[in-house]
């Protein structure tokens, strides 16, 4: 077999790249545009603008650094480029058809799972077929495969669901019980100190999650940053608490839009940053692989040890790559079918429920509804009937809205941001493998369920969508 058909290969592996990024920035808009929309924090173009920067922004900083589709799943020294040309484009095929057809339904999906699991799935499979074709001295499929990776992914799944769900629930709560409904009333007096804290952690999570393979930040800067992560907080703190309270007292700003905003371009820039390798990393890879093997004297049957190194990826192809997911942004439908599936889940009022009843959901709301009652029966009564008060709805000041009233209010939209900042953050800084998606998405949920968006007559519906957009993780990672 000559080489011209992996040169073709390599080809069609990079129009997949593309194809990958425009199916992948519909499935992963909804992780930043969820809250500035949902709560119309601004103009639709302003927040779209906002969240584009976000992704130039990211993708520049992107350390480019492919490791997942190189070596995290499986050990590249095991197999010739043609076993991994074939697990390259099995992986980069299927992925574009299994997100597509999220998008298609507007399901948030992970698109750090799918790669991953795809890879994993494809690695497998060529595996398999070495060790039946080798004669003697078969290798365990376990020495071809990186398991502990795919294990922990796994782990990483279920607990940022249950972590990421209370942080959400319990944030919002005492953040409702400080501001109530009416919030404008109580922004003079604890807006700043709220404000600061806010602030605090959307930047400290860009330091953290998005600027950290940033050319500029050497590794001895990145080290300063997680010796000295108190300090930094502490510092943003004071700095955004003085000047937002500036802003409150003489120029009544209304400090919730600059959090939002701040917050929504700090997402932006993280998947960019982080989550670029789902869609182009494979490719890459493959080209790399090429490379490495027509370079050689014996391309078809060399190893491909040099792919366990690290390599930085071009600047340019980084720049092309985010340029095509913001002009993806600014055209597809289906982003803003998956964007409008989060936010009807966390919508303040009753609304048109895309969601069925079923009986699983019935159930969990009868257990839940069982057990805020025994809850409840032991608060003393004028605590309830305090909490009760702040906690009222009907509280919120009449306003008048051009166009469509806010799915949720400005307070929920900078707890959505700062919460999924914070638990990003911390998971990122402890190494513990997660998803943005998975993240943003639990603690919209916990804090619209706090919020107590899914009434009497709701919250069957939502508990369904919210369990059919978690089953359809898990099914992504088995399909894949």
């Amino acid at each position: 077999m000559g080489t011209e058909i992996f040169w073709i290969a390599v080809v069609i592996l990079l129009l997949f790249a593309v194809f990958d990024l425009m199916v992948g920035v519909t499935n992963d808009a909804v992780n930043f545009l969820n809250s500035s929309i949902g709560s119309r924090v601004a103009p639709f173009f302003v927040i779209m603008i906002v969240a584009s920067l976000g992704i130039l922004a990211g993708v520049t900083f992107s350390n480019g650094m492919m490791e997942v589709a190189r070596k995290g799943i499986f050990h590249p020294q095991f197999f010739t480029m043609p076993e991994l040309i074939t697990i390259f484009l099995a992986v980069m095929l299927t992925d574009i058809l299994l997100l597509d057809i999220f998008n298609t339904y507007g399901l948030p999906t992970s698109t750090t799972v799918s790669i991953v699991f795809e890879l994993l799935g494809a690695a497998v499979a060529a595996s398999a077929i070495k060790i039946m074709q080798a004669e003697g001295g078969a290798m365990a499929l376990g020495e071809y495969i990186n398991t502990g990776k795919a294990m922990m992914i796994v782990f990483g799944i279920l607990l940022s669901i249950i972590v990421a769900f209370c942080c959400g629930a319990m944030v919002q709560f005492f953040t409702r019980l400080i501001f109530t409904f009416d919030y404008q009333k109580k922004i003079k007096p604890y807006g700043a100190l709220w404000g600061g804290v806010a602030m605090a952690t959307i930047t400290f999570f860009i330091l953290i999650k998005g600027a950290k393979g940033a050319s500029f930040m050497t590794p001895d800067a990145v080290q300063w940053v997680k010796s000295n992560s108190l300090l930094i907080l502490a510092g943003i703190f004071v700095v955004s608490a003085i000047l937002l309270q500036i802003a409150i007292s003489l120029f009544r700003v209304n400090i919730f839009k600059p959090i939002v905003l701040v917050g929504t371009f700090a997402l932006a820039m993280a998947f960019a940053a982080n989550d670029l390798v789902n869609f182009i990393g494979v490719p890459l890879a493959g080209l790399s692989a090429y490379k490495t093997a027509m370079a050689a004297g014996d391309p078809l049957t060399i190893t491909m040890s040099a792919l366990s190194q690290k390599v930085q990826s071009q600047t340019g192809i980084l720049l092309l790559a985010g340029i095509i997911m913001v002009i993806t942004l600014w055209l597809s439908k289906k982003a803003r079918t998956v964007t409008e599936t989060e936010i009807s889940l966390g919508h303040q009022d009753e609304t048109t429920e895309r969601f069925e009843s079923i009986w699983l959901s019935r159930t969990i709301v009868r257990m839940v509804d069982s057990f805020f009652k025994s809850v409840t029966s032991v608060v003393p009564h004028n605590l309830r009937k305090t909490i009760r008060g702040r906690m009222d709805p009907h509280r919120a000041e009449r306003v008048a809205f051009q166009g469509p009233k806010p799915s949720f209010d400005l307070v929920r939209a900078s707890v959505n941001l700062m919460v999924a900042s914070a638990v990003v953050s911390f998971a990122t800084s402890l190494k513990l493998p997660l998803s943005t998606t998975y993240v943003t998405f639990m603690v919209a949920m916990g804090a619209s369920f706090s919020d107590q968006a899914w009434g009497r007559e709701t919250a069957v519906y939502r508990v369904t969508g919210v369990l059919t957009v978690i089953g359809g993780w898990f099914m992504t990672a088995f399909i894949a």
